[in-house]
Order: C-alpha cells, then structure tokens, then sequence
C-alpha cells in the first residue's frame, strides 16, 4: 500500500463501526514514527500537518513534501491531511502539494461566516477531488477558544453540513486541545444524536463522519466508548509529543556527553511508534494492551 485518500479510511472506519487515528505531524522524526506505528498495528492511518506546523516549518512545501515521501514509501495505507487550517490560502497550497484532505477551521468565526468561508474552500476542493473537514462548536484549548462548556448542536450541525457541502465534521462534545491530562469527560449521547443527525447528510446521500479533536486529553475507556457512539476520525497530538519528550530527556539523561541529535531522536521516534501503534489498536477497537 501507499499514499491513499483520508476519504477512503475514514469512510472504511465508518462502515465497520470503528475509529481511524490522525496524527500529528510536529517533523521529519513524527512522520516516520508515525508510519512505523501503522506497520506495527498493521492498521491504516492519517498524519495531519497543521497550520502552526507550516508556520514552524517557515511554510508548509518543506514539511509536506517530506511527509508525502514518507507516506509513499508506506507499507500500509496512510493519508496525509492539512489540519486546523485557518488561512483559506493555505488550503489551496495544500491542495496544489498533492493532499487528498484538508480541514477548514472556521470553528471559532461567527455561524454565517463559518458557513461562507467553509463553503469557497468546499467548493475549490472538491473541484480538486480533495476530501474536505469542517469544524462547528469549539474544541477547548489554545487562546481560549474551544471554551469548556461549548457543545455542537445537532441541528446546527446538519444545517452546516448542508450550506457547507463538508465531508466530515469536527464537532465540540467535551474534549480540549492541548490537555496534559486524560481527564476529559464527553457527551455521549450528544455524540449519538450528532451521529444519528448527520446520516444521509453528505452531498451524495452518504453520513457525514464525526471527528474528535483534543483527544490527547480523553482516557481510552471513554475514547472507546465514544467510537462506539459515532466518532469516526480520531486526532491526537499531545499525547504523543509527550512520548517524545520524555524519550529525549531519558536518553540526555543517560549521557551528559551526548551530542548526536540522531541518538536521542530514534529513541523518541520509537516511542511514538510504539504508543501510536497502541492507539491505532484501541481506536480501531481491538486490544490495545
């Protein structure tokens, strides 16, 4: 297998009644760690580049282009998603790079605004055949938006999903970005009525797939439980960052005289692997012990 569509394997997870993990990519190091995780569970997965990683980055070009190679050179299915995109150009860049899907982030703009930017990028998108996320209610976190409390109405959701023409949505149902603890509680059953909400909504008669953003901060019972309940397509970042770093710092510890970047790097490259692996597991709901 090789570079796919996120379309098709959040779609595949749909169907089965199970969740497809998306994962952040921060570098190079994320990337291949990433694809390592989805050789280990011999499950697909989804590495999303986000607009503050381009930014990092001095630009999306170099670390997209470094990602798709990676994700070509997979031995399993894996996508390649822009994520938490809030400048429209930088949809189009994506697009014109060679991603199969992008997010749209109007999540924190008025509803008619939301709605009109949402649907120009729909519109360019899908002219593109690339596979569109929208986001509607907040996800807790970063400056304050996503505030605690805020929740995505069902109804809403579908008259989004209408003027918008997206094909998924990222909705607020008790998660935050960002948490360095696996403490959030979510609304279950509002997952269920988004679910139920959104079946037949897409532009073909097709459901309209639920995405869970800040699931870094969700313990795995409860991420279980709300696979179960509908959410499809599963983001995390934190989480896994803190794999990472904690790797670093164990190998830095170990040697003081260390000053091989790549020896304290492939440590924390297979830690991620290795927990990605297990969340991949848990999401897709097969033991993840």
């Amino acid at each position: 297998m090789t570079l796919v569509s996120a379309r098709d394997l959040v779609h595949d997870a749909a169907r089965r009644g199970t969740g497809i993990g998306a994962f952040n990519v921060i570098h190079l190091e994320t990337a291949e760690a990433l694809v390592a995780a989805s050789a280990l569970a011999e499950l697909p997965v989804i590495l999303q580049i986000s607009q503050n990683c381009a930014d990092y980055h001095g630009g999306l070009e170099p670390i997209a282009l470094a990602t798709l190679a990676v994700a070509r050179r997979a031995a399993t299915p894996v996508a390649v998603h822009l994520d938490h995109a809030e400048r429209p150009e930088l949809v189009d860049e994506a697009i014109a790079l060679g991603f199969g899907s992008v997010m749209f982030d109007g999540g924190t703009l008025e509803y008619a605004e939301n709605v009109a930017l949402t649907a120009q990028v729909v519109e360019r998108a899908h002219a593109a055949d690339v596979y569109v996320e929208g986001e509607l209610g907040e996800v807790g976190g970063k400056d304050g938006a996503h505030a605690p409390g805020v929740r995505t109405d069902p109804a809403e959701a579908r008259s989004f999903v209408a003027e918008t023409g997206v094909d998924a949505l990222a909705v607020a149902v008790g998660s935050s970005h960002a948490m360095l603890d696996r403490s959030a509680a979510l609304d279950l059953d509002l997952i269920a009525r988004l679910r139920d909400g959104l079946r037949g909504a897409g532009r073909d008669g097709s459901d309209v797939p639920l995405v869970l953003h800040g699931s870094s901060g969700v313990p795995d019972d409860t991420i279980a439980a709300a696979v179960r309940s509908g959410m499809t397509k599963i983001n995390v970042s934190t989480h896994l960052n803190g794999f990472f770093t904690r790797a670093i710092r164990e190998r830095l510890d170990e040697d003081q005289r260390l000053v091989d970047s790549r020896k304290y790097l492939a440590p924390a490259r297979d830690a991620v692997a290795g927990e990605a692996a297990r969340l991949l597991r848990l999401f897709a709901l097969q033991d993840a012990s």
